[in-house]
């Protein structure tokens, strides 16, 4: 339970949530509204953290249902390229910082976003590229074509993402977590390299709060996992498969006194800390401090208390990550 003083009253405040609807565009989305309830006045306020949560689902739900690419897809796309985003604005005929702006924030139009969607194929960028030849000197222009055909040459190499995320894409169904393959392997090597080896059943809760946690706070997941309920509490989907792809992080079979069998995640590596963000880091250590000493069936046993168990176990749904304003555990 998250508590403070009312900035008005110095009273004590409670962080409460409740199903609420807000309209963005001409529609109604459905979200969990965060505020701040003072207990002796019962007045309501928020905080610009809580806000910017608050908007975020609502964002995000809008991005998702018209496929408009989130902040961080439209500048990998730039990235990929090797573009400034003066010059994608230019090929894209928007206006000249609009891409940035993009970048930064800004919510594109339906229109827009279907652009911006489609240009993550090479191919499909080809086309703008070539349409725009006349906007630029030739020598430029040849340049862009070389990136662009690098672009298509490396679009193979991206296997073991599709395998890991291959039965959904970013949205509501994983917390709308940017689907890295990166980020993935560095939030198990954090985990590895902390607590030594660390037992498959024990690491599925580990991101399961890891990613529950980090939408609770900033209104978007982490790993890029989708997750369901099972016996022994949440997984990530295809649990097995997600983690027999990770480089470096090797599945070691473990074999009990009892004659029972488990399989351990283990590597040498250490993670790259500057795939986090300090928010993002903040939320691992959190994870780590609270279940360190907890055993794959203590941390089991805690999960069952969360509803986003309880109510999703005996089902074939993913869990939906609004569940994560009810953790009980963080």
């Amino acid at each position: 339970m998250k508590i403070m003083k009312n900035p008005f009253t110095g009273g004590k405040a409670i962080l409460k949530y409740e199903k609420s609807e807000l309209t963005f565009r001409k529609e109604k989305f459905q979200y969990i509204n965060l505020f701040y309830e003072c207990e002796d006045t019962k007045e309501r306020f928020s905080t610009t953290e809580i806000d910017e949560i608050n908007l975020s689902q609502v964002y995000n739900q809008y991005r998702e249902k018209y496929g408009i690419p989130y902040t961080d897809e439209i500048k990998q796309t730039r990235q990929k390229y090797g573009l400034p985003a003066v010059k994608m604005s230019k090929i894209l005929g928007f206006g000249e910082n609009q891409y940035r702006l993009y970048e930064n924030g800004d919510m594109p139009s339906e229109t827009s976003g279907k652009v911006l969607s489609s240009i993550k194929n090479p191919n499909t960028f080809m086309g703008f590229v070539e349409n725009a030849r006349r906007q630029f000197a030739s020598d430029e222009h040849e340049k862009v074509i070389i990136k662009v055909k690098n672009a298509i040459n490396n679009q193979n190499k991206n296997l073991r993402k599709d395998l890991i995320f291959d039965s959904y894409s970013r949205g509501k169904v994983n917390g709308f977590a940017p689907q890295s393959y990166s980020k993935l392997k560095n939030i198990l090597l954090f985990f590895i390299e902390r607590l030594g080896s660390v037992f498959n059943t024990r690491m599925n809760k580990l991101l399961f709060y890891t990613d529950f946690l980090s939408y609770k706070n900033r209104g978007i997941a982490m790993s890029g996992l989708a997750y369901k309920a099972i016996q022994f509490g949440p997984v990530p989907l295809k649990w097995d498969r997600v983690y027999s792809l990770i480089d470096d992080v090797d599945n070691k079979i473990y074999e009990f006194p009892s004659g029972i069998s488990g399989t351990k995640l283990c590597s040498d590596l250490s993670p790259d800390l500057n795939t986090f963000s300090s928010d993002e880091i903040s939320i691992l250590e959190n994870v780590l401090d609270h279940f360190k000493d907890a055993t794959a069936t203590d941390i089991s046993k805690t999960s069952h208390r969360e509803d986003a168990w309880k109510d999703y176990i005996n089902t074939d749904k993913t869990i939906d990550f609004d569940e994560a304003f009810s953790l009980k555990t963080l």
